[in-house]
């Protein structure tokens, strides 16, 4: 299995192996590169890489048009499979999470297949969504959500997951579980909260109210909201400019932000010292000091 390791230091008495570890299915252990984006490859999950200048970036396309990308078994199975390829492609420096379904991102939970699950099936499925957007979130490289029409229940909590999130002006975004006597439970009355503050969060959750983008804009919900269908060209914009970066440099980034919000500030500066000290002995930071000094523009290669 899959495990993000940690520095392997210690920080105020806590090992930052401590933190938490999020894993996939066995099945898919010791799987090729290779193998895994061809599991993946299904009518309803799709993983393209980009190429040419933009290598480096990589695609999730979500296209189930007949139940507006519901979250059901099959589904969830390509997400996982998809996650898992790009953990493992030494090659991936950027990921963006789109739908192939026109005004829908994901509509959340597939409800129809869930009227035909018993309680331990269901216990079972909820739990597999939930260790699958913590995979997500944990994927060392920069993640961003393009989302166009419908982010619901579990697709606003996908989206949550995820480090950016862009949105066109016509998108719906809600957490409507309380309306159907349950909790958003793949990580959205975790995530949600830390993200806007429990006060908003809980009004969201209770109600189970759709927003409009900007209103989760306001709330810092979403970082851009722009005209209804630009949201995949901001995004490809974002993520041409992380992909110009230090490699190294971005997943230490990202490794400090992630991890130091879940300590207190002294011990998170500790995590930051470390994580500086692996940017150190990279032959990347000597690139950038060689490329700013020659006017030249660096080729990082990620070492």
């Amino acid at each position: 299995m899959v495990v993000f390791s940690s520095i392997g230091k210690r920080f105020c008495n806590r090992s930052f192996n401590d933190t938490k570890s999020y894993l996939l299915p066995s099945r898919l252990q010791f799987q090729s590169i290779r193998t895994l984006l061809l599991q993946s490859a299904s009518e309803s999950v799709k993983v393209q890489k980009l190429s040419d200048a933009d290598s480096g970036i990589i695609q999730i396309n979500m296209n189930r048009p007949e139940a507006k990308n519901a979250l059901g078994k099959d589904f969830l199975k390509g997400l996982q499979n998809s996650f898992e390829a790009v953990s493992v492609d030494s090659s991936a420096k950027v990921l963006m999470i789109c739908s192939s379904v026109s005004k829908v991102f994901c509509a959340g939970a597939d409800l129809k297949e869930r009227r035909t699950m018993d309680i331990p099936e269901v216990r079972a499925f909820v739990n597999s969504l939930r260790s699958t957007f913590s995979f997500l979130e944990a994927l060392q490289i920069p993640t961003i959500a393009v989302i166009e029409g419908a982010a619901l229940g579990g697709g606003l909590e996908m989206a949550l997951s995820c480090d950016i999130r862009i949105c066109g002006e016509d998108a719906k975004l809600g957490l409507p579980e309380t309306s159907l006597a349950v909790i958003p439970a793949a990580g959205g009355t975790q995530r949600l909260p830390r993200l806007i503050g429990s006060s908003i969060a809980k009004e969201l959750i209770f109600t189970g109210r759709k927003i409009t983008p900007k209103e989760a804009l306001s709330f810092g919900l979403i970082n851009y909201c722009v005209p209804a269908g630009d949201a995949y060209s901001k995004a490809i914009e974002i993520a041409r400019e992380i992909n110009q970066k230090g490699p190294v440099a971005i997943r230490m980034a990202k490794r400090a932000i992630n991890h130091g919000l879940e300590m207190e500030i002294g011990c998170g500066l500790e995590l930051e010292e470390e994580c500086y000290e692996e940017i150190l002995v990279t032959g990347d930071r000597l690139e950038g000091l060689n490329a700013f000094s020659e006017k030249r523009k660096p080729l990082y290669k990620g070492e």
